[in-house]
């Protein structure tokens, strides 16, 4: 098991200047990376201020040269959103630029606002998701590909920039069963979001997914996945409360996104409860935010329960201030990882490796 930052880059304060936002997260990134983080991670998002990243690759180009060793990772790029050439050729560009460092998340997209907006159709994301990702295959895996499908067409083409090795690593987001099987047949790590945020939770999802790798023939036991938390190590009691409660409305942001309920100010989300929404109290008393042995105690039982091998760690939530998630990451290293340690021993241990043709 290792550990990365995630970044949402969102903003909650009107007027909140883009250029800082990317900034932060850059100046956070690096701290990752002397943490000894194993991934940094980039969404994607359009149309408000949920996140003012409309492109993953192109931070992890920002990034490339400001980093050493950390991979850098699309967290993820709503694959249905692009032209297939432009993005496998964008692919192909930033991983040599990253000499072989970035992971290529994908997913197929959650939030009709978005769809919209880029006159497409969320139903017919999934297909086209399989689609690209058969395109690029063929597309790194021989010098020239042509391709005709049900949604794309190719003639014989030559994709220029080339990642460093047959195809970059690709993890797969989303509660998606199509997807979880493509990532099963191709041993993938699958990602999940907070709103698997108890131990139970997150074991359940690990059973489906074990499912899912059993029919396609594949040991359950290799299963690879991930999961995504806010995480803020804090001995004040009134920081761990605003960074819960602007976890949660990150949260509300996301579901009034997913169930086409969203509300818009000008550019702003408004926030608003969904149905069967869990009190703060009931959030408080499992999501990674407190002193360093009451985060630990939760990562833990999370461990026991489910055995992830990757966590995706979010700092930077809402209006925070950007020195709580740089403590936060000093403290990983410094306070929780030890902890940790101590119950199980090594953190490589946990958790299945990565194949070694990846």
């Amino acid at each position: 098991m290792d550990v990365g930052l995630f970044n949402l880059m969102g903003y909650r304060d009107r007027g909140t200047p883009t250029a800082a936002i990317y900034d932060t997260t850059i100046a956070q990134v690096k701290a990752a990376e002397e943490a000894g983080f194993g991934i940094a991670w980039f969404a994607e998002h359009h149309f408000s201020n949920y996140c003012v990243c409309p492109s993953p690759l192109m931070m992890v180009a920002r990034l490339a040269g400001e980093t050493r060793r950390i991979r850098l990772a699309s967290g993820v790029v709503i694959v249905p959103l692009y032209h297939p050439a432009r993005l496998i050729a964008e692919i192909g560009m930033v991983d040599a630029l990253t000499h072989g460092r970035l992971v290529l998340g994908i997913g197929s997209g959650y939030q009709p606002y978005e769809f919209e907006r880029f006159g497409q159709d969320l139903s017919e994301s999934t297909p086209r998701l399989l689609e690209v990702m058969g395109m690029m295959e063929q597309a790194f895996g021989a010098e020239t590909f042509s391709h005709s499908g049900a949604h794309y067409r190719m003639p014989e083409t030559h994709i220029a920039p080339r990642p460093v090795g047959a195809m970059p690593e690709v993890w797969v987001a989303g509660d998606n069963p199509d997807l979880h099987r493509y990532a099963a047949e191709r041993d993938c790590v699958v990602m999940v979001t907070p709103r698997h945020f108890t131990p139970a939770m997150l074991a359940a999802a690990r059973r489906r997914f074990e499912e899912i790798r059993r029919a396609a023939g594949k040991s359950p036991e290799t299963l690879r996945f991930g999961a995504m938390r806010p995480f803020c190590v804090t001995d004040d009691a009134g920081e761990a409360a605003r960074f819960l409660e602007n976890a949660r409305w990150q949260i509300r942001l996301s579901q009034s996104l997913r169930r086409r309920e969203q509300a818009m100010d000008g550019g702003m989300l408004v926030e608003k409860t969904w149905e069967g929404e869990p009190s703060l109290e009931e959030m408080g008393a499992h999501m990674m935010v407190g002193d360093a042995a009451t985060v630990a105690a939760r990562m833990a039982a999370e461990i026991r329960a489910a055995a992830p091998c990757h966590y995706l760690l979010q700092m930077q939530v809402g209006d925070m201030d950007p020195g709580v998630g740089l403590r936060s990451i000093a403290a990983w290293q410094r306070q929780v990882r030890p902890i940790l340690e101590r119950e199980f021993g090594p953190l490589e241990r946990i958790g299945i490796a990565a194949p070694a043709a990846a």
